[in-house]
């Protein structure tokens, strides 16, 4: 069996992005979005999601480069002082590791953005974060505490066979163990790492089709147009949208037999 998870990130970042989730869902083959719950189109994509039954949303954890759901003042060890989350994500990181006030404002945000999540009333899919910060053993095992509370099922596990890893594959190891252990669904495998904002129609459809069995993830980050506030100038937005909605992908979903759904789908019957 084929199982595949085509998969949205930032959905609530921006119009342009909400946008794009809605015309891929409907018209190409994206089956999947991470929600950012705090940020500032958020309202507009759960209103798109809760018109769209096909497809399914999980939670986008945004704990750098972005905006927290707690006040600021609430969490100053996580935010610069213009109230948002620090950027340099080792610095973060170690500020995390090493201080227990850290980690305590950590748990309240991670919490605090979980709730923020079930008050939509969207159906909690899967888990992840912005920029895998998940992969840091503190956001790990905080993240895998709390959202056990809030119904968790899923989590991706950011190891692409395309990208030539080392550290990052080491964490990713530590993701499916601890995951696995806490008895969460997680794809064999996932792609996107390697060409992260840059996934054009051929690369899509060559990853397709060459499926391995089992169930794989396939992440993107669409939009219809790149000048939003928070866009990263060297993501290829519209291409990654043009890429869902290919004809030529949805053929090669066809010819390797692989049934697309949320990590819900496939999930253990009784386990959601």
């Amino acid at each position: 069996m084929r199982g595949l998870i085509i998969t949205a990130d930032d959905f609530g970042m921006a119009p342009e992005v909400n946008e794009a989730v809605e015309i891929a869902c409907t018209r190409g083959v994206l089956s999947a979005a991470s929600l950012m719950v705090g940020a500032p189109a958020t309202a507009d994509a759960v209103r798109r999601a809760r018109g769209l039954p096909g497809l399914r949303v999980g939670l986008h954890l945004v704990l750098t480069d972005g905006r927290p759901v707690l006040p600021p003042e609430r969490i100053p060890h996580l935010v610069r002082s213009d109230g948002a989350f620090h950027d340099n994500m080792a610095v973060a990181g170690a500020t995390l590791f090493f201080h227990p006030a850290a980690r305590r404002e950590l748990a309240a945000e991670i919490t605090a953005q979980f709730e923020a999540f079930t008050a939509t009333g969207l159906n909690l899919d899967h888990v992840n974060a912005h920029k895998h910060f998940h992969l840091h053993p503190t956001i790990l095992d905080l993240t895998l505490a709390i959202g056990d509370g809030f119904g968790m099922k899923a989590m991706r596990v950011p190891s692409d066979p395309h990208a030539g890893m080392s550290l990052t594959g080491a964490f990713a190891r530590l993701v499916r163990m601890r995951a696995t252990r806490a008895g969460m669904l997680t794809p064999d495998r996932v792609f996107g790492l390697a060409w992260s904002g840059a996934m054009s129609s051929e690369r899509l459809e060559k990853v397709i089709a060459t499926l391995p069995s089992g169930l794989s993830e396939i992440y993107l980050h669409p939009a219809t147009a790149g000048d939003f506030a928070g866009a990263d100038a060297a993501y290829r937005y519209e291409d990654e949208l043009t890429a869902l909605i290919s004809p030529a992908v949805a053929n090669a979903v066809r010819e390797a037999g692989a049934k697309l759904g949320g990590f819900g789908d496939f999930a253990p019957p009784g386990s959601v």
